[in-house]
Parts: C-alpha cells; sequence; structure tokens
C-alpha cells in the first residue's frame, strides 16, 4: 500500500494572514484620507481669514459633509461677508469650498453641511454592532492646522458603551434640556484613546473595512481646557453612527 505525503502550506497561510492584518491599517488610513475634511470659516477681512473649527467626513452623493453639531457656527458675521466653508486635501494650502448648513441634531450633536463643487469620495457608514473591546480608529484635525491641514490618526478599545451625560459641580448647574436628556440618556461609546478639540466631528472607523462606526464629538477633561493639550485624560466619548444614517434618512 502506497502512503500519499501531502505538503502542507499552514505556515505560510498563518504569515500571509498575519501580514495581511498588520497591513490593514496602513491601507484603510490611505483610502480614508481623501473623504476627511476640515470645517470652519472664512473671513477676508479677518486676521488670519480662515478659522478651523472641527473635523468633517463625505457622506451620502458625496457633497455631504457629517461633523458635530457643535463644530458649525449658530451664527456667521454677515456684515463681513463671513462664510461656512470646508478645507480639502492636505498641506498648507488647501482646497477651500463654501458650504451650507443643512439641518442639525442638536441631541446627538450632530450636523450635515453640503459643499459646493464636484463630489468627494463618501465614507460607508456601518450596519455592524459594535461589542466593548474592540479595536477601532479615528483620523481628523487635533490640533488645527497651524503647521497647515494634516490628518492624524489615533486608535483605542471601546472601553464602554454607556450612556451618556454632561458632569457639573452640582445639580443648580443643569439646564432644563440637559435635566430632559437625563431622564432619556442614550448610549456612545467611550473610547480609552486621546483626542483633542480639532477631532470633533472625526469619524471612528474599522481599522480593515473603513466603514464608520462613532463620530467623535467630546473629550473628558482633567483639570482644565488650557491643560488639555499638555495634560490629556486619554478618554474620548463618540455617537454611534446609527444617529448620523437617522439624521441623512430625515434629510432626504
Amino acid at each position: 500500500m502506497m502512503i500519499r505525503i501531502v505538503k502542507t502550506c499552514l505556515p505560510l497561510l498563518i504569515l500571509m494572514v498575519t501580514k495581511a492584518a498588520f497591513a490593514g491599517l496602513p491601507e484603510t488610513i490611505q483610502k480614508i484620507k481623501p473623504s476627511i475634511v476640515g470645517v470652519g470659516t472664512y473671513n477676508r477681512l479677518a486676521s488670519p481669514n480662515s478659522q478651523l473649527l472641527g473635523t468633517g467626513f463625505v457622506v451620502g452623493n458625496g457633497q455631504l459633509i457629517a461633523t458635530n453639531s457643535h463644530v458649525v457656527p449658530t451664527t456667521l458675521n454677515h456684515n463681513q461677508r463671513e462664510k461656512l466653508v470646508v478645507f480639502i486635501g492636505q498641506g498648507r494650502s488647501p482646497e477651500v469650498r463654501n458650504a451650507t448648513l443643512l439641518t442639525r441634531d442638536e441631541t446627538h450633536d450632530l450636523a450635515l453641511i453640503k459643499i459646493s463643487g464636484p463630489p468627494l469620495k463618501p465614507l460607508t457608514l456601518s450596519q455592524h454592532s459594535v461589542r466593548e473591546g474592540e479595536l477601532f480608529s479615528f483620523t481628523g484635525f487635533p490640533i488645527g492646522a497651524v503647521l497647515g491641514l494634516y490628518p492624524v490618526t489615533h486608535q483605542g478599545i471601546i472601553s464602554s458603551i454607556t450612556p451618556i451625560a454632561t458632569p457639573v459641580n452640582s445639580t443648580r448647574e443643569l439646564s432644563i434640556k440637559q435635566l430632559k436628556a437625563l431622564r432619556n440618556p442614550y448610549n456612545v461609546y467611550q473610547f480609552d484613546a486621546t483626542a483633542y478639540p480639532g477631532n470633533s466631528g472625526s469619524p471612528v472607523y474599522n481599522q480593515q473595512t473603513g466603514e464608520v462606526i462613532a463620530v467623535i464629538n467630546k473629550v473628558f477633561v482633567k483639570s482644565t481646557k488650557e491643560t488639555l493639550l499638555s495634560d490629556p485624560s486619554a478618554i474620548t466619548y463618540a455617537i454611534p453612527v446609527k444617529y448620523l444614517r437617522q439624521l441623512i434618512h430625515r434629510h432626504n
């Protein structure tokens, strides 16, 4: 009886899978970066004339930008022809496009704005549920555009899925709006990752697929805002993407 010896390629397969896993995030970052934009204002009479207020990302038909509601100004100085704008690309001379606010969801701190010009590549919004302990990344402009527009990527695990809460020193500081929110809280994702003010509106995404699972909206401050850059808390909160899908659906 002859015994056929079959050579296995299992070690090679394991090596290939491992390399693919490690290569996933760099490839994903390069894929999503063209869809990351800066959200801000332009005032030709001011100095500087451009101000970056936060991060946004392309969704829908390629002309919609998702960001936080608190990133988009409630008023503009029309006497000085101040405009809402979006900064596209990277470097010291990004493309600047005019933008208009389409709708806000102040409860979930989300906003949709529309840009002029040709459409950009939209990101895909995830339909999958997430679990505590899973690792994700987010890309944005953490410290603004002091040296130019250069997107930065951070990563961290979901350390908790927890009801949203606004910390105050005493109940006397709670507004009527905050009291109503405390009665009917919704869950947000808490990340053990360091974000900064400019990250507001950054997409949180799957490292392999680039699908967006949440939108960064605030950072826990340990002491004062002035020490946020030098002494970050590494506790960041993000709004689940289902609320963004609902906002897009209501607008359509």
